[in-house]
């Protein structure tokens, strides 16, 4: 019988690979949104409610511990109030207006980045490459705790991708515009953060095996991405080159790419540079991930399962759980709905659901 670690099976299931059975539980797609965990508290009876040791979640990746970003981060500050909103500058230097008690999305107003100078300050004082200080792991407390947990090593992570870290410094509307008035700025950006975290995972790879690098992007909404492919191809995939050609040097196996809405136009271009798994395939945005199953028979799959149906009855929620054992039937594919669990999502129908998932996973 095979028996593997949390880690191993879920590198193995995404790379096609025989395991004992399809992960379960695991990441983005089981998490809970704004208010979703209080009214689950709340519905359950349960003020210490823990949603993995209730409902069999198993663990994954473990990320060491290092600031892949601006270091030292911009001092917070509150510029004014407006009776019921704020408007402050956050720890990465975004001006944003937000309304205080509503769980809604906040007004961006401005980002720490505009011009080739804004630039210049904030890659020689806080995006230095070779500050050791960047590396906060202990890595002897590190290794025991994976060999305990059997995770396997992620780098990488929100909010840190070549297209969405740049989004972040520069606000997406002036980043968009700078691609045709200032190009030269945004491949500098691109090529010095990805210089940079190859810097930072050089050093974790002499401590640890690294097994899976992520990429965080959310670069498309449901009309597509916000650049061409074309763009893509000039822009960006030199950056994915080398963290790929990085990957390859130091034994990684997955290599993948978070990016929200319709991500059908990013896949071919990501895949022929190296990409080898994508999440979470949004179903609203026209994400079909059995179509993206007879297309890409290679790529590891994660999500597509329509968070809105837990909002919804049995008889819905059925329906994804079946699509759910149909894409694990065709392997390289982990189950999870399509993003984080909004709030009008019931405890008992997220339970529910998770029981016929987690049935699904194991074979039962």
């Amino acid at each position: 019988m095979l028996e593997l670690t949390c880690g191993e099976r879920i590198m193995r299931c995404f790379l096609g690979e025989d395991i004992d059975h399809v992960p379960f539980g695991i990441g983005l797609g089981y998490i809970p949104w704004g208010g979703a965990m209080d009214r689950w508290r709340s519905e359950s009876g349960n003020p210490d409610l823990d949603i993995a040791k209730e409902l069999g979640f198993e663990r994954s990746f473990a990320i060491p511990l290092t600031n892949s970003g601006l270091l030292p981060l911009f001092e917070p500050q509150v510029i004014s109030n407006e009776g019921e909103y704020t408007v402050y500058r956050d720890e990465r230097g975004i001006t944003q207006r937000v309304r205080e008690g509503c769980e809604t999305m906040p007004q961006y107003l401005d980002y720490p980045v505009k011009s080739p100078e804004d630039w210049e300050q904030v890659k020689s004082k806080q995006l230095v490459i070779g500050d050791e200080t960047r590396i906060l792991q202990d890595w002897n407390s590190f290794r025991s705790m994976i060999k305990q947990t059997g995770e396997a090593v992620q780098v990488g992570n929100y909010p840190y991708g070549v297209f969405g870290a740049v989004r972040d410094l520069m606000g997406v509307e002036e980043m968009l515009v700078s691609f045709y008035t200032q190009p030269e700025l945004i491949l500098d950006m691109m090529q010095h953060l990805t210089s940079l975290w190859i810097w930072i995972w050089e050093r974790i790879a002499k401590e640890v095996q690294i097994d899976h690098i992520h990429i965080w992007e959310d670069m498309s909404g449901r009309q597509g991405s916000l650049i061409s492919p074309a763009m893509v191809e000039e822009y960006m995939m030199p950056c994915y080159d080398r963290i790929v050609e990085f990957g390859r040097t130091v034994g990684v196996r997955v290599i993948s790419v978070d990016t929200d809405g319709d991500c059908s136009e990013l896949l071919p271009v990501m895949m022929n540079h190296g990409i080898n798994m994508m999440l979470p395939f949004e179903v609203q945005a026209g994400n079909d991930i059995p179509k993206f199953r007879e297309q890409y028979p290679e790529l590891g799959i994660y999500g597509g399962l329509d968070k809105r149906a837990l909002a919804k009855d049995k008889e819905t929620i059925d329906a994804v759980v079946k699509l759910a054992a149909a894409m694990v039937k065709k392997g390289r594919y982990v189950p999870a709905f399509d993003h984080l669990i909004p709030p009008d999502v019931p405890w008992e129908n997220f339970r529910y659901a998770c029981e016929q998932l987690r049935a699904v996973c194991l074979g039962s």
